[in-house]
């Protein structure tokens, strides 16, 4: 097990310095001059000249880059050209504030789609399975960012039971968890939608396959009871597909995350991406994608790991 953790790594090594030279490419290409944003639109042609010399624009975009490649292994992201903060500085705080509604997003997601697919599958066929799966297909056609205006023009607006937006209620600024609670419940459940409709259809699915297996019919005829066969071997078997699909899940969180905290002004990460990105905050932006990259490698590894502990055979494969 320790050989397939340690080749994963390697690779992960690789596909971080792919995403660092990739999200540096692609920002080169952005238009706009980050020294004329510093600087503001009436400076000179020699102020905004001196500046670009100061921070290394005027050098060649292979020194650029490895000059940026250094900062990154020696923890220095930039400073940001908007705030003149280091960036790391800014994106910590923020992106605590995203874990905190990817983690409950996740929670939902975990907690009724993977019973939400069980039952289907257990059902198969029967009214709950189609109604289940009829929501699900929904669900996952939602566009995010519609759905959480409909949640806060039908709850917030309409019944008043949740505030429209924020992590706290400006008259009473860190109220504690009961208030975090109250903010994070809207959000948290438009960022899961379509997370959580994938987990149940892809749950459902891999129960289906497992439960018409050969061996489920022979547990059957050898007169072991439903509830065992459900939970000790079809939902055992099938833990490693569920797994593999839940952990991609949270890259897509960390994703479409940035739309729901643009909808309920959410001061987490994806929200700064975005007042980055009208800003023309290039070193910002760096910093918030490589971030995202960074927790979708790490969560893939745990996921891959995860799957070699419930799955020989995976490991059999890496080491083979």
């Amino acid at each position: 097990m320790m050989l397939v953790v340690v080749k994963r790594l390697g690779s992960t090594v690789f596909v971080l310095f792919g995403v660092v030279l990739i999200v540096f490419l692609l920002l080169q290409l952005v238009p706009g001059d980050p020294a004329r944003t510093i600087l503001g639109a009436g400076a000179t042609e020699d102020a905004v000249q001196a500046v670009r010399r100061e921070l290394g624009l005027d050098q060649p975009v292979v020194m650029q880059f490895f000059s940026y490649l250094g900062g990154l292994l020696t923890g220095d992201f930039g400073r940001s050209l908007t705030i003149n903060q280091p960036v790391l500085d800014i994106i910590m705080p923020r992106f605590q504030n995203t874990m905190v509604l990817s983690f409950a997003a996740l929670v939902l997601c975990i907690v009724i789609g993977v019973p939400l697919g069980i039952i289907a599958a257990r059902k198969q066929y029967g009214i709950f399975d189609r109604v289940s799966m009829f929501v699900s297909l929904a669900g996952a056609s939602v566009p995010v960012y519609w759905f959480g205006l409909m949640l806060i023009g039908i709850f917030a607006l309409q019944f008043g039971w949740f505030p429209t937006s924020g992590m706290s209620s400006a008259r009473n600024l860190g109220g504690g968890m009961g208030d975090l609670l109250m903010h994070l419940v809207l959000p948290a459940i438009a960022a899961a939608t379509v997370p959580l409709a994938v987990i149940a259809r892809m749950t459902r699915s891999v129960m289906v396959d497992t439960m018409e297996q050969d061996y489920i019919r022979t547990l059957r005829a050898s007169g072991i009871s439903e509830r065992s066969i459900l939970w000790r071997h079809c939902f055992r078997n099938s833990l490693p597909p569920i797994v593999t699909v839940i952990g991609l899940q949270i890259g897509y969180l960390l994703g479409g995350v940035i739309f729901v905290e643009v909808v309920f002004s959410w001061p987490g990460l994806g929200y700064q991406l975005y007042t980055s990105i009208t800003q023309n905050d290039m070193p910002l932006v760096q910093a918030g994608v490589l971030f995202i990259a960074l927790v979708f490698v790490i969560v893939n590894l745990l996921t891959d790991t995860a799957v070699g502990v419930l799955d020989p055979r995976t490991r059999r494969k890496v080491t083979a």
